[in-house]
């Protein structure tokens, strides 16, 4: 259900849901306009649909057990993705396994100052190794949901909260931009100002203190080929 949609706006629809079907046999019970009476208004409604198929095909396949780890997760439940059984097999079942949504993208090209293009294979593959290197094996529930309430909530595409992270120490992003900002004050005081070159370092200064509001350099960015994952 929070696929796509706001925590707030799902809040009463899973109650409803879960109060009509509380257990995996009930659901696989229900009738496919039944699911969409009560998926009513979230849109997507296939998500409703490959809810109750997944339902239908953990109990009258598995004997009512859900597979447990996130490759299964994947290949044998209809509408189920990397992230999803990501999610799953570490909230719910303790494997540990990262995951990698748009939050826990954005987490990490800041962490590593990563500013190849997110959306490409070579670069996400990356960004789930880096995820599964880093997750907790002994939280890897707890973990992955504070990356993606990190990415929320502080870590956030405009104007993060840098000053209450509590990863800053070690997102290399900001000690980019920190950086950066040391070095064009030093060149204004440096410099020996006339007219047209003060109009320059006005704009240059200005410039940086946008990037320290942001962060880091935009993520992602098909012209910012970024620096390693190490």
């Amino acid at each position: 259900m929070l696929q796509q949609t706001q925590v707030a706006t799902v809040i009463d629809y899973y109650n409803r849901w879960m109060k009509t079907w509380p257990t995996l046999d009930d659901l696989a019970s229900a009738s496919l306009e039944e699911v969409n009476e009560k998926w009513s208004g979230l849109g997507y409604y296939s998500r409703g649909r490959r809810l109750q198929e997944g339902a239908k095909k953990v109990v009258t396949e598995f004997g009512g057990r859900m597979p447990r780890i996130a490759e299964e997760l994947q290949k044998l439940l209809p509408g189920v993705g990397r992230y999803t059984a990501g999610a799953i097999a570490s909230i719910s079942y303790g494997q540990a396994t990262g995951v990698v949504d748009g939050n826990v993208i954005r987490v990490l090209c800041r962490l590593r100052c990563i500013g190849a293009n997110s959306g490409s294979p070579a670069v996400a593959d990356k960004l789930w190794d880096l995820a599964n290197h880093l997750v907790d094996p002994e939280r890897p529930g707890d973990f992955n949901q504070a990356m993606m309430e990190l990415g929320a909530t502080v870590c956030t595409p405009k104007k993060p909260r840098c000053t209450e992270c509590p990863l800053q120490s070690q997102c290399r992003a900001y000690e980019k931009v920190e950086a950066d900002l040391t070095s064009a004050a030093a060149n204004l005081t440096n410099r020996n100002l006339d007219p047209k070159s003060a109009a320059g370092d006005i704009e240059e200064c200005a410039f940086k203190l946008k990037l320290i509001q942001f962060c880091c350099p935009r993520v992602p960015s098909d012209k910012n080929t970024g620096t390693a994952f190490k």
